[in-house]
């Protein structure tokens, strides 16, 4: 009889201990994602605190990233589970998905979601075999879907069932994800334009001025690509403004699309942009400015039925320790916008390189050049 007694007071013991400590997880784990700001960044803590809380093989958010979007989509917001490149992973904000998740409000599983089985987002959600479906409510509104894949049974008293203590657990992880997401999209949305879905000028020397310090101490390079749309103002007299929005969107579509993740593109001002390659040199800087002109060339620029011909001009600096070793993010964007200024000058429709040694000479020929005139 004691001896129940104090097992029972053991067991009690045990439990508060767990419930603190889980608590204490909690709490670090609210702190981790408050400290991040970046979108991607943040669903990667997401997913790793997931998967290692919950001990399953996988997990994905669904998210809206777009200004405009209506619909949540995968995108590379996955860990561990298998994607079919042939399916398309989205899901509409109006859908059954999102009206019977918002209704349960809380995890479940596909099969109690009792969803039409010959839908295209059905068939994409069940694609990834989800163990659970997470609704991450803010304010009474879904603002993402996490999706967890198979679960590892790592002992014989653990289930391949979720515990309802297990599933109080993600909630509140979901919760605290809601959150931090939300904040994350309002900085990502208050530091982009709106049109181009670039990055905004500020944004973009903030975080040059960041990469600079650490390339510095790494000896590593960084490279400024600026482009100018060629003879802009055309567009916007010849077909109205509505057509240089056009341009101005096409353009930055490309660029986007033809740069990696780590990299950042901005609008810098008007038709103006600016790249940033993290840890690339001169020749690789080069050929990725080429490529992008050469696109923009090539591309049929279509606006009410009329096919338009669209160039670009670009100048291409680069951060070298040992040729080219500025501290400012300033300098290093006007020595692009210096060689783009020779790219104009001399005919448009191409790439200059900054070559600080012999930059000067060239702006002093066409000095000569106007002085002759």
């Amino acid at each position: 009889m004691i001896k129940d007694v104090y097992q029972k007071q053991e067991d009690k013991i045990a439990l508060y201990e767990k419930q603190i400590f889980d608590l204490e997880q909690m709490l670090e784990i609210s702190r981790s994602l408050c400290s991040q700001l970046d979108l991607s960044s943040l669903i990667e803590a997401i997913l790793y605190i997931v998967m290692a809380q919950l001990h399953v093989m996988g997990a994905g958010i669904y998210t809206m990233e777009e200004f405009d979007s209506s619909d949540f989509t995968l995108r590379n917001n996955v860990n561990g589970l298998e994607v079919n490149a042939a399916l398309d992973y989205r899901i509409a904000s109006d859908s059954k998905i999102i009206t019977k998740l918002s209704a349960k409000n809380s995890a479940c599983t596909l099969g109690e979601l009792g969803l039409d089985e010959n839908s295209k987002e059905t068939e994409s959600i069940k694609s990834l075999n989800p163990s659970l479906i997470v609704p991450l409510i803010l304010k009474n509104r879904i603002n993402g879907i996490m999706v967890l894949g198979e679960r590892i049974v790592i002992d014989d008293s653990m289930g391949e069932s979720y515990t309802d203590y297990e599933i109080k657990e993600l909630m509140t992880i979901a919760s605290l994800s809601a959150v931090a997401i939300n904040n994350a999209i309002l900085i990502e949305q208050s530091s982009t334009d709106i049109m181009t879905h670039l990055k905004l000028k500020y944004y973009f020397f903030n975080v040059l001025t960041d990469k600079l310090d650490e390339a510095f101490a790494k000896g590593k390079p960084i490279s400024v690509l600026m482009f100018d749309i060629d003879f802009f103002k055309h567009f916007n007299d010849l077909y109205g403004h509505a057509c240089g929005d056009y341009v101005l969107q096409s353009v930055a579509k490309i660029i986007r699309d033809s740069i990696r993740e780590g990299d950042i593109a901005s609008r810098y001002g008007g038709e103006e942009f600016t790249v940033m390659l993290n840890n690339t040199g001169r020749t690789e800087a080069m050929v990725i400015a080429e490529r992008i002109r050469q696109n923009i060339e090539e591309t049929d620029f279509v606006y009410n039925s009329k096919h338009m011909k669209v160039t670009i001009s670009g100048g291409v600096s680069v951060f070298s320790v040992e040729d080219n070793p500025v501290l400012s993010a300033v300098v290093l964007v006007n020595q692009a916008d210096q060689a783009l200024y020779l790219s104009k000058s001399n005919g448009r429709n191409r790439i200059t390189y900054a070559d600080p040694k012999t930059i000067e000479k060239s702006f002093k020929d066409l000095e000569k050049k106007k002085n002759k005139k």
